[in-house]
This record gives structure tokens, C-alpha cells and sequence, in this order.
């Protein structure tokens, strides 16, 4: 039996980014000791990138906004396959959630009045965005991180050192859910720096790892981002939900090299950044889908009028979603229109004073600047699309955030599905991740508080655990290097599952997938367990492997272009695929023989929208979105 550390915990959080803080403050407010495990240093989680603005509909520049046209927004946004309930819920609650922070100590930039300022954002109507200049996610972070740091001396006053009830494993690695026959039963993990395993048995965990991007070759994710979450999962037995759904975050730098991948944060187009292709031309009016005729103006001269007047309705087309926009750039681009290294021309220096600019975009100024020597108050930049967020995810119930089919198991941020149906609406991943996360702790506390024996964790599933993480060490001649394989994994996504998909193209890329876990079944690596990066990277493969699977083999599955989702041979969105979810099972038992395939399918069709809400759209637009047996009468 492998000497392994135990402890004992109420809940342990896997990831210390928005969702993972929230859910850890919530369940340790409700009196559950709680752990935190996060893969790189606190208060480094990739949550820190997200910089336009958390979505809640405050109405605080716009006083006709309220949850209602915040609610209708995120499901137009997903193309009305979001999960309304979770739709609901984030609409009603996000507000709550904003005034939140600010009381944990946030510092949001200001109306004139002395409001909570809100700017404007692709797919919301009004101006919608709380924010704190173009660093937002830095402050929640820094707040979320200020809040536990300050229960931790709660702690230490009321109990001293010998027993704390928030704990933070920082730079430390979860790579099993450990169960007790069908439930939850804790976490084994290891540290990235010593190797060291250790076990934190709990009787519930809360998954907010985040998401995929790492498996793609051109991504705005972090390196932590592996899929972990959503393997872990499906390890455990969780189904995921609507994989094939990856955004494409229309703006990503693609020169010069020193920043290709970095965002421009979507608040550089919500401030009067425009789209322009290689003949100068603001191509962006010739992409408004019907749908959106009456919301976007359809003119540049309408288009200067709604600058000069934030109230207006004919919103510019530059600020459709997310989906729409990236599909325009990778048209100009094919069309030969685009910039000399594969993108357009994202230009904000002909609209705001360089004063304006620094003030209102601080960080993008300067992150530039310092980079790649571009000054974006002087000349345009080279963006487009970029492999940025997953709609896809663990499947969970929209009130507790439980994971289905596992009790014990939560899933809060980017790492749940559900949501955001097929494309998420910009700001909308903060007001989730803070809603979603408060939602995951509060049950995963309830559950570790309720009457009855706790779960145990085998001696027989820790060694198991063990001897997984450490058979890199053991590969026999020819092993194969994990860092070849990681590149032949991102080419393959990035170029058979990108952004513009076909049957034939993903069929091979699940051909490739098969060829790749069988050669990573051989990775191997030298040396010894503390400070390996290459060891790291042969675990990490496992996860994005399994998730690469999903994505590959929902896509083909879904035989219509949705939000995210852009089939080539299949262009139009279908009626009848509307109420179609896919769910990714793992195949059981696990086969023997690496190549075959690990998931197998299942359509499940979507819980119908309640009256009350889809009174709420008008009749033209049900009609063009929802099956015939869902309209209302």
C-alpha cells in the first residue's frame, strides 16, 4: 500500500479562480472545514485575464434594464439552448453578487454620480458591464482572495493553527475523484514542486477548474487550462454536456509573436473600437443576421450616431456576439481580405484620444506597449479569432450546481455546462462564475453537514491513484515524449476542430485522438518527481485526450452550425436540433486497448421553457428558434 498523507475535510474546491473562491467562502460562511486546491500560486488563477466587466443588470447607466432583458440577452446569446433555469438564476441573482464584492471591499470605476459604473458589451442591450478599467477580474480575484485571507485569520483567532477551517493547497494537483461505491468520498492529489501525494477525504467537492484551451494550438487560456475539471468528471462517472460548443474569442492577437493569442478585451469595441479588413473597410454591416436587423445599425453613419449617444438602440454591429463576430473575421479572411499575418484590423485610435484610451484601457495600453512595442492609441491592432472558452461542460442540476449521476460531486464557472447554451455573452463568465459558485458551496456544505456516516476512501483506490500518476516513470524503450504529443494534439484540434468544422475533417481528428492515446499511453519522462514539468504535462495529456473526444465526437455528432458550433457542411441552424442536448459518458468498463474509443453519446432532449419566460420574446423569434412541439400556443 503506497504511504500516502490523509486528512479529513467538509468540502475540498478544486481551483482557486472565481467560481472555486466563491464556492470555498460560501461553504466555510456555512461552517464546512473546507479545503482549496489550485494548481498554480493563489491568487494567480487564469480568472485575473477576464477584463471587460462582470454582467448584472444593475441599471445604474441604463435604468431600463432589470433581469428580465438580461435573462432574454443570454439566451438569444446561446441561440436557446442554454439551460433557462441557470439562465434565470444568474439574471436574478448577478446584481446581488456585484454589490457583494463591493462590500468585501471592490473598487469599481464610478458613474458621475457616484454609481457603480457599467459599460457596453456584444449581446447585451443596455450597458450592462461593472467594471474596474480593463482589469476586472484582477480586482474580483484580489477581493475574493482578500475575503478568504481575512476568514483564515477568523480562524487562527478563534482556534490557532492546529485547526484550520479554510486551507489553500497552492501549486498542488488534483488528478482522481475518489468515491465510496457511487458517491463522493475525496480527492487525491499530489504537489507539483515535492511530488508528494496526499489524499483530502471529503464527502463532497466542488469542481471549478476552468477550461480546455490548452489542447488547441492558438488560445487566450493559461497553462493550467488541461480540462482537468471536466476529466475528473467523467473519471467519477459525471456525463458533460454540449461539448462541441467552444467559443472562439473574436479578437486574440495574431502579431506580433510576442503577444499572438493575448486578448483584446471586448470593451476596446464596446468603447468605439471598429473592425476594419486590408481595403480599410468596416466589413462588420455586412455580417448582421437577420434576427438582429432592428437591434444593430446598418450604417456607418448610424453606427457614429449610437457612439454619440449610448442610449440608442441601433447598437454597432461590431458588438453582435461573440459567434457572429469571430465567423465575420475568418470570412474576411478567407475572402483575401484580411491582415497580412491572418487577421483584421481592430482600430480604436480614430475614435478615442490617446488620454481616453489610457484612462479607459489602461492595461491593454500598456500590455501592449510593454510586449510588442504596438501603441494602440497611434495605430491598429492585428486580431482574430482565438480558442478562448468552453460552453460545454459537466452536467448539473441549474438550482444546486450538483453534478448529475454522482452524488457528493459539484461544478461551478466555466467548468459546469448549461449556461450559456451555444455561445456565452462577454461579462456573462464573471456574474456565473459569482453566482454559481456562492450556489455549488452553499449545497456541497449542506450536504457534508447532513446526518449519517461519512465515505471512505479505499486503501485499494489510493494505490491505484499512485501507480496512475507515476507510470510515466516506469515507460519502457520507445517511450514517447509528451511535449511531441501535446503539440500533435493542439494541431489536430486547431486545424480539424476549429473554428469552421466538416464531417471529414473530424472524423480524422478522432482518428488522430485514437493514434495519440495509444502513443500517450507509452509517454515517458526522466529524472525524478520534484520539479518535473515533463511529468506534469504526461498527466495533463490524460485530460485533454478525454475532452479532446468529447469536443471531436459531439461536433460530428451535431449536424447544424449553433453558436459556437459552425459546421461547413451543415451552414443552417436547425429547428429540430433546438431541444437536442449531448451528453459525453464515459465508456464502461474503461477498455483495455488505448486507441478505442473512451465516450459514447446520448441525446437527451431540454426541459421546455416555462410561459412566463418565453413571454418574454417576440413570436417571430420563437418561431425561428424553437421546435414546432414548443411554441406556445
Amino acid at each position: 500500500m503506497a504511504q500516502v498523507d490523509r486528512q479529513q475535510w467538509d468540502v475540498v474546491v478544486v481551483g482557486a479562480g472565481g467560481a472555486g473562491l466563491r464556492a470555498a467562502i460560501e461553504a466555510r460562511e456555512r461552517g464546512a472545514r473546507t479545503a482549496v486546491v489550485c494548481k498554480s500560486l493563489f491568487g494567480k488563477a487564469h480568472t485575473v485575464m477576464a477584463e471587460g466587466g462582470i454582467a448584472a443588470s444593475m441599471g445604474n447607466v441604463n435604468g431600463h434594464d432589470n433581469w428580465q432583458v438580461h435573462f432574454r440577452d443570454t439566451m438569444r446569446g446561446g441561440k436557446f439552448l442554454g439551460q433557462w433555469r441557470m439562465a434565470e438564476l444568474h439574471a436574478r441573482e448577478a446584481p446581488d453578487r456585484v454589490w457583494e464584492l463591493e462590500t468585501w471591499g471592490a473598487l469599481f470605476d464610478r458613474t458621475p454620480d457616484g454609481r457603480i459604473s457599467q459599460r457596453n458589451f456584444g449581446g447585451h442591450e443596455y450597458p450592462r458591464l461593472a467594471h474596474v478599467g480593463d482589469r476586472t477580474g484582477l480586482e474580483l480575484i484580489r477581493t475574493l482572495q482578500q475575503k478568504a485571507t481575512a476568514l483564515q485569520q477568523e480562524d487562527f483567532a478563534a482556534y490557532g493553527d492546529h485547526e484550520a477551517r479554510l486551507k489553500v493547497f497552492q501549486e498542488c494537483t488534483v488528478t482522481r475523484v475518489l468515491k465510496d461505491g457511487g458517491r463522493v468520498a475525496g480527492a487525491f492529489c499530489y504537489e507539483r514542486e515535492s511530488g508528494r501525494f496526499f489524499v483530502l477525504e471529503a464527502p463532497a467537492v466542488v469542481l471549478a477548474t476552468g477550461g480546455i484551451g490548452k489542447s488547441f494550438k492558438t488560445t487566450s487560456n493559461s497553462w493550467e487550462y488541461t480540462g482537468d475539471g471536466h476529466a475528473l468528471a467523467l473519471l467519477a462517472g459525471a456525463p458533460l454536456l454540449n461539448m462541441e460548443f467552444v467559443q472562439f474569442h473574436p479578437t486574440g492577437m495574431v502579431w506580433p509573436p510576442s503577444v499572438k493569442g493575448i486578448l483584446v478585451t471586448e470593451s476596446v469595441r464596446g468603447d468605439g473600437g471598429v473592425l476594419r479588413n486590408s481595403d480599410g473597410r468596416r466589413f462588420m454591416f455586412d455580417y448582421v443576421p437577420d434576427v438582429f436587423k432592428d437591434k444593430y445599425a446598418q450604417t456607418e453613419d448610424e453606427a457614429d450616431r449610437w457612439y454619440e449617444d449610448p442610449d440608442g438602440n441601433r447598437r454597432p454591429p461590431e458588438l453582435l456576439p461573440r459567434d457572429e463576430v469571430a465567423r465575420a473575421i475568418n470570412a474576411e479572411v478567407k475572402a483575401g481580405r484580411g491582415s497580412p499575418h491572418g487577421g483584421v484590423f481592430l482600430d480604436v485610435s480614430t475614435r478615442m484620444s490617446p488620454e481616453r484610451v489610457k484612462r479607459r484601457l489602461p492595461s491593454m495600453y500598456h500590455q501592449f506597449k510593454e510586449l510588442a512595442d504596438v501603441d494602440i492609441t497611434a495605430e491598429p491592432m492585428e486580431v482574430g479569432p482565438t480558442c478562448h472558452y468552453v460552453m460545454g461542460g459537466v452536467a448539473v442540476d441549474s438550482e444546486t450546481a450538483a453534478a448529475e449521476g454522482v452524488p457528493g460531486l459539484f461544478a461551478a464557472g466555466e467548468v459546469a455546462g448549461g449556461m450559456h447554451g451555444s455561445n456565452r455573452l462577454g461579462g456573462n463568465s464573471l456574474s456565473d462564475l459569482l453566482v454559481f459558485g456562492r450556489r455549488a458551496g452553499l449545497h456541497a456544505a449542506a450536504l457534508a453537514a447532513a446526518p449519517g456516516p461519512r465515505p471512505r476512501v479505499s486503501p485499494e483506490q489510493v494505490d491505484a491513484a499512485a501507480a496512475e500518476a507515476l507510470a510515466p516513470f516506469h515507460a519502457r524503450e520507445g517511450a514517447e515524449n509528451p511535449y511531441t504529443l501535446h503539440q500533435e494534439l493542439q494541431s489536430a484540434m486547431n486545424d480539424l476542430v476549429g473554428i469552421i468544422r466538416r464531417e471529414d475533417e473530424m472524423a480524422e481528428a478522432l482518428r488522430r485522438l485514437a493514434s495519440l492515446r495509444e502513443r500517450a499511453a507509452r509517454a515517458g519522462v526522466e529524472g525524478h518527481r520534484q520539479f518535473n514539468p515533463g511529468w506534469h504535462l504526461a498527466l495533463d495529456l490524460r485530460n485533454m485526450l478525454l475532452v479532446s473526444e468529447c469536443v471531436a465526437r459531439a461536433a460530428l455528432e451535431r449536424t447544424e452550425s449553433r453558436g459556437g458550433h459552425t459546421r461547413e457542411d451543415c451552414p443552417a441552424m436547425e429547428r429540430a436540433w433546438r431541444p437536442v442536448n449531448l451528453l459525453c459518458r464515459p465508456v464502461e468498463p474503461p477498455p483495455a486497448d488505448p486507441a478505442a474509443d473512451r465516450i459514447r453519446l446520448e441525446r437527451v432532449r431540454t426541459e421546455p421553457i416555462r410561459p412566463d419566460l418565453l413571454a418574454l420574446f417576440e413570436k417571430e423569434e420563437l418561431v425561428k428558434y424553437l421546435a414546432e412541439e414548443e411554441l406556445p400556443e
